[in-house]
């Protein structure tokens, strides 16, 4: 059985972790907001976007338009771009996406694809590298970035049209986790190349009619969409994130509370009986004289 002083010291060490925890969940709580209304207040324009390319669309023939919305034609070598945080202490949110890119990643190669990953965020090139290492082709690091802007999600579009137009793949799918609330984040996997454009979503209420032609707009629009696709992912991971810590560290606080009474309880024991066994030792002395 551990000495008082060591039951003392653990908890101690308890109720430091605690403080800690405890601060980092008013902290997420904090963040939360921000990161929330950042990702609520995006999801109306990808949306929109979502219908009038959708509407655009509609007007071309199968196979038809630019690249960008019906392919290059072939379908061997696939981009995944996995987007994850740059801190950990996170719940599970991490390793859910990560886990999403992964089996899509063996599918994949069981099928003989080539498979070319992506990481944004830190956290999920870790757990990657373990089994994918030769085929991370970047990571892009945003530990830089207090405030996440559209500037941060352009390049990160534009570098993927641009190993697009060059042949570098041939299908390309983001990996992200979407928002719901405090103790739900989804993890998705949405197909940004070639754009995978719901026919519901076309609008019926009235028939438009497009200057310049359809094809010349679809041209502006879809690799406008895909940076605009690639900031709501990183704006979902932002609520998503910090919802997830405000729930792992809101845990994490309570089991340090269990503990430290679990402990403290053992402490008062071992205190009686190390007091009961010294008066009986002074009864029996004193009844031996």
């Amino acid at each position: 059985m551990p000495s008082l002083k060591d039951l003392r010291n653990r908890i101690a060490s308890v109720k430091a972790t605690q403080k800690i925890t405890k601060a980092m969940q008013m902290v997420a709580a904090a963040k939360l907001r921000r990161a929330q209304q950042g990702a609520e207040a995006a999801r109306p324009y990808a949306e929109r976007m979502d219908i009038v390319l959708a509407n655009l669309a509609s007007g071309i023939a199968p196979g038809a338009g630019p690249a960008l919305l019906s392919g290059n034609g072939k379908n061997e070598t696939h981009l995944l771009v996995v987007a994850t945080a740059e801190r950990g202490l996170c719940g599970g949110f991490n390793s859910s996406i990560a886990r999403l890119a992964r089996e899509k990643a063996f599918a994949l190669q069981a099928e003989g694809k080539t498979v070319k990953i992506l990481c944004i965020g830190k956290k999920g090139y870790d757990q990657l590298r373990r089994q994918f290492e030769k085929n991370i082709v970047e990571l892009i690091d945003l530990r830089s970035v207090r405030q996440l802007a559209f500037e941060n999600a352009d390049p990160i579009g534009k570098k993927i049209i641009d190993w697009f137009d060059h042949g570098e793949f041939d299908v390309a799918t983001l990996f992200y986790s979407k928002f719901r609330s405090v103790i739900l984040q989804i993890p998705t996997a949405q197909q940004l190349i070639p754009a995978q454009i719901a026919s519901d979503k076309a609008s019926s209420e009235a028939a438009y009619e497009y200057e310049p032609g359809q094809d010349e707009i679809l041209a502006t629009l879809l690799p406008r969409n895909i940076s605009v696709q690639v900031f709501r992912a990183l704006l979902e991971n932002a609520a998503s994130e910090q919802g997830a810590r405000m729930s792992a560290m809101d845990s994490a606080t309570r089991n340090a509370g269990e503990m430290i009474k679990k402990q403290t309880t053992i402490y008062n024991r071992s205190r009686q009986a190390m007091i009961t066994k010294e008066l009986i030792e002074i009864i029996s002395g004193a009844e031996a004289l």
